[in-house]
C-alpha cells in the first residue's frame, strides 16, 4: 500500500518560515520546507489542518500562530462539526485547527493529534480513482464531497475536497494560479495528480 509520507512547503524564506511553524504550531520534522520563488496568485488549492482535542487548545494555538505573524482568516468559534478557526502562515499556506469536542475538558495544551493535508479538486470522484490507482487506501468516502486515505507512516494524512468547498471552509476566494508550492513525498512517486498536485519519493522530499 502506498501512502503519504510527507508534505513540502515552498517558501520564499525557509529560515522565517521555519521560526514560524515552530513558534506558532511547534512543528519541526512534521513538515518540510523549500526555497521556492515561483510565481502563485490566489487560493493555492490546499489547506493544512491541524487537529487537537478541545476548544482550548484551538485558541491557544490560533492566538500563537497570529501573535506569530499569521493573518486571521477565520476567528475560532463553534460549528455543527465542532470548534476552528482558519490562519494564514507569512508564507501563504493555509491552516485550520480544529477540534470535534465542543467543550473544553482541562487545561490548554499545544498538543497536535494529527495533520490532514487536504487537496481541494475539481473533480473528487475522478481524483479518488486516480489516486486509487496510484495505490492508495481509501479509508472514508463521502461520494462526490470528500474523500480520506487510509494513513501512512508519516505524521500527515491525505484527503480530497471539492476546491470551491475548501475556500469556503478557509474564508478565501476559490480563485488562484500558478504554482501550488506544494510537494507531496511518498513511495508511489513522481507523479503530478489531475489537479497538479506533484508528488516524488519520500526521501527526495524531505528537504528543509
Amino acid at each position: 500500500m502506498t501512502s503519504i509520507e510527507s508534505v513540502t512547503l515552498g517558501v520564499a524564506d525557509p529560515s522565517a518560515a521555519e521560526h514560524f511553524y515552530s513558534t506558532a504550531f511547534g512543528l519541526d520534522t512534521q513538515i518540510g520546507l523549500r526555497a521556492s520563488e515561483a510565481p502563485t496568485t490566489g487560493f493555492r488549492g490546499f489547506t493544512l489542518s491541524l487537529t487537537v482535542s478541545q476548544p482550548a487548545d484551538v485558541n491557544s494555538l490560533v492566538d500563537a500562530a497570529v501573535d506569530a505573524g499569521a493573518t486571521l482568516l477565520k476567528p475560532a468559534a463553534k460549528s455543527l462539526w465542532g470548534y476552528g478557526g482558519v490562519v494564514q502562515a507569512p508564507d501563504g499556506a493555509i491552516w485550520k485547527v480544529a477540534t470535534s469536542a465542543k467543550k473544553d475538558t482541562g487545561p490548554a495544551t499545544r498538543q497536535i493529534d494529527g495533520i490532514v493535508l487536504l487537496l481541494g479538486v475539481a473533480d473528487v470522484v475522478a481524483s479518488k480513482r486516480f489516486y486509487a490507482g496510484q495505490g492508495l487506501a481509501v479509508a472514508k468516502s463521502f461520494g462526490r464531497v470528500y474523500v480520506e486515505f487510509a494513513a501512512g507512516p508519516g505524521p500527515v494524512k491525505l484527503a480530497l475536497y471539492r476546491r470551491r468547498a475548501l475556500a469556503k471552509d478557509a474564508g478565501v476566494s476559490p480563485d488562484g494560479t500558478g504554482s501550488h508550492r506544494l510537494v507531496i513525498g511518498g513511495g508511489a512517486g513522481p507523479f503530478t495528480d489531475p489537479d497538479g498536485f506533484a508528488w516524488e519519493a519520500a526521501s527526495s522530499a524531505l528537504t528543509s
